[in-house]
């Protein structure tokens, strides 16, 4: 993987975006085998029945969490272990301050459709698609969630996406809590990425919750796009798969600029969004045009808007992820993890 070596990061030389292999199955081949044809269907007919039927019914919030569940259980996913900050074991009921609820931000690690199945078999909320260059974030079901991370990164929104702040979100939804994953694409788990600056519409009064999840094995991991079938396999064909959560205490967003100067910042990373479009050519090959329209169109300039609280407080979210996943905050982001991937298709064309 000598090749790849500009995609490690060159403080800690962490690789976030090179997929994790599987460990060999040996004599137990036989056994992954039959647990693969076992489940396959199985996950694919209960996955199936929740998104085109179930999660249309009246069936409640239990009701959805109860067919989530079903789905993580059919491949073996297991919960084995949960840390909140200032929380010790078997005082969680007298902490619920300390957790997640309605009217506040879930700001997660991203590495895995596992990651929004399970937050919303959990706490049953709202996702939203978060960018690196602008503080909107789009809506999107739980479905899209999951299909995004097997998707390539994006830069920028699609033309007509309907965009807002998390501020609106928390608005349009007074009783949910919302999940954003400000590191905007999939790793595979061992670094955490530049935030978004989407986090920093999140009004001041609003809990804002880093959450980090893991997984052992960690091959469940996708930072290839559209890899479906070593997904599939990594996934049903273990005995079982082990899920740590970790919880941090919340943060604040402490902006103290007026609102004058909001308004200002949100106007200009519109701005930045709408400049991204007016010279985007989309194309078979788009990945390298796209960094290299992003260059030329001034988004990257779009830091000189962040103030320095803002700055504090992104980079408190990102100290947070890091700590609770024990790995360390890398310098590169979605153009370069878009770069690699160009890199690694045209490799693995050869």
């Amino acid at each position: 993987m000598e090749k790849f070596s500009q995609f490690r990061d060159k403080g800690s030389g962490i690789a976030p975006f090179l997929p994790i292999p599987a460990e060999p199955a040996g004599f137990a081949l036989p056994l992954h085998i039959f647990l693969l044809i076992c489940r396959v269907p199985l996950l694919l007919v209960f996955a199936l029945s929740y998104f085109l039927v179930l999660q249309w019914m009246p069936i409640g919030v239990l009701g959805r969490k109860a067919s989530l569940w079903c789905i993580l259980g059919i491949p073996g996913i297991w919960w084995i272990d949960l840390q909140i900050d200032g929380v010790k074991k078997g005082s969680l009921a007298q902490n619920k301050t300390r957790i997640p609820q309605e009217g506040s931000v879930i700001a997660s690690s991203s590495a895995s459709p596992i990651d929004p199945l399970y937050l919303a078999a959990i706490f049953d909320p709202v996702f939203a698609a978060t960018y690196p260059y602008t503080r909107l974030v789009e809506p999107i079901s739980l479905f899209t969630a999951i299909r995004r991370s097997f998707s390539h990164p994006k830069l920028a929104p699609t033309p007509g996406a309907r965009l807002m702040d998390i501020e609106a979100m928390l608005k349009q939804n007074p009783g949910r809590v919302v999940v954003v994953f400000p590191e905007c694409t999939t790793t595979n788990g061992r670094g955490i990425l530049p935030m978004s600056p989407s986090l920093l519409a999140t009004p001041p009064q609003t809990k804002v919750f880093p959450v980090s999840l893991r997984y052992s094995p960690a091959d469940v991991t996708t930072p290839i796009p559209h890899a479906f079938l070593t997904f599939l396999w990594n996934l049903c064909s273990r005995p079982s798969h082990c899920l740590r959560i970790r919880i941090a205490e919340a943060v604040y967003n402490s902006r103290k600029s007026s609102d004058a100067d909001w308004t200002a910042a949100a106007k200009v990373s519109s701005s930045y969004t709408a400049n991204y479009f007016d010279t985007l050519v989309s194309s078979d090959g788009g990945a390298s045009s796209d960094a290299d329209t992003l260059v030329g169109s001034g988004l990257e300039d779009h830091e000189m808007s962040i103030t320095k609280e803002e700055r504090a407080f992104l980079d408190k979210v990102a100290e947070s992820l890091a700590r609770l996943g024990r790995v360390k905050r890398v310098g590169l982001g979605v153009k370069e993890k878009i770069e690699f991937i160009a890199m690694w298709t045209k490799s693995r064309r050869r």
